[in-house]
């Protein structure tokens, strides 16, 4: 096969077209998102919500509605009562997530067992983005639109609070206010990208890409152009890789964003493994020569 029809023949078919539009727009979403994520130690709340939108997904199933209605009921359900369990009792953050999102969870596995033969379970938890279709395509442009256009707005004031929340309350910013509408933007990309990778995969991109970014840069204009650039990407080279290799195109995004991860463990200019490496070597030469040089000038 000669490289251009490598590169053509997977979009020979419709559905090839709408999985990349698709899979592209919930990435871009998700790896700007996931760069306040990242900064703020939210990822665990990334991962609650994308569990705990399940029994709303199965419920709209059940009832004929679009699956984005119950997901987002019950993922704007989840963020405020694991708002309100940590303001009202003396439980660990981490504490109040991991029962709210394993319970949500586990309701909604039950709704799936008790009607196996109306929902599909493997769809629900891995995606089926090569089913999207044009109502598809169209949720995930307006709910990543609205996303990405509040974030960017608020880009200043949720920075400040994710770098020194003190000095965001000191100056009178709501910092309240401001991790709701994080939470609702978050529960929003969730949905978004429940099409493209399922309530398990989706974990992942809205993690990975800024963890990677924030390996590479310690500027966060930086870091969101780089998240956003390696999100994208992963979803590019992974439907290929999905279409060329016969492989699950949710695991091809993911798998392709933990290679790009694993190169900037590796290979990211100050906190790669390799750059740690040839430092504490050119260090070592260095003192042996400043050694040498002393050991010498005491003899002389």
């Amino acid at each position: 096969m000669n490289p251009i029809d490598f590169l053509t023949e997977p979009f020979g078919y419709g559905f090839m077209t709408n999985a990349l539009l698709v899979t592209l727009a919930a990435a871009l979403v998700c790896s700007v998102l996931s760069c306040w994520l990242v900064l703020m130690g939210w990822s665990l709340m990334g991962d609650a919500i994308s569990h705990a939108v399940l029994p709303g997904v199965a419920l709209s199933y059940l009832a004929g509605l679009p699956f984005t209605v119950g997901a987002l009921v019950f993922g704007l359900g989840a963020v405020y009562l694991i708002g309100s369990l940590r303001s009202t009792t003396s439980l660990k953050p981490d504490t109040v997530t991991g029962i709210v999102f394993t319970t949500l969870f586990a309701l909604g596995l039950a709704i799936v067992a008790k009607t196996p033969s109306q929902v599909d379970l493997g769809h629900i938890l891995f995606g089926n983005v090569l089913g999207a279709g044009g109502p598809e395509l169209i949720q995930v442009l307006v709910l990543g639109a609205i996303t990405l256009g509040t974030v960017l707005y608020l880009r200043k004031d949720l920075t400040l609070l994710a770098f020194d929340p003190v000095h965001a309350h000191a100056i009178g910013l709501n910092a309240r206010a401001l991790n709701a509408i994080l939470l609702g933007l978050l529960a929003l990309t969730v949905v978004a990208s429940l099409q493209a990778m399922g309530i398990i995969l989706v974990v992942a991109m809205l993690i990975t890409p800024g963890a990677t970014a924030f390996l590479l840069t310690r500027s966060f204009n930086k870091m969101l152009l780089i998240s956003a650039g390696l999100g994208c990407g992963a979803a590019v080279i992974g439907i290929y890789a999905s279409y060329h290799l016969d492989l699950s195109t949710g695991a091809s995004v993911v798998l392709t964003q933990a290679g790009f991860f694993l190169l900037a463990y590796l290979f990211a200019p100050r906190e790669g493994r390799v750059a740690a490496v040839i430092r504490r070597r050119r260090q070592a030469a260095a003192d042996t020569a400043a050694a040498v040089r002393t050991t010498m000038g005491v003899s002389s």
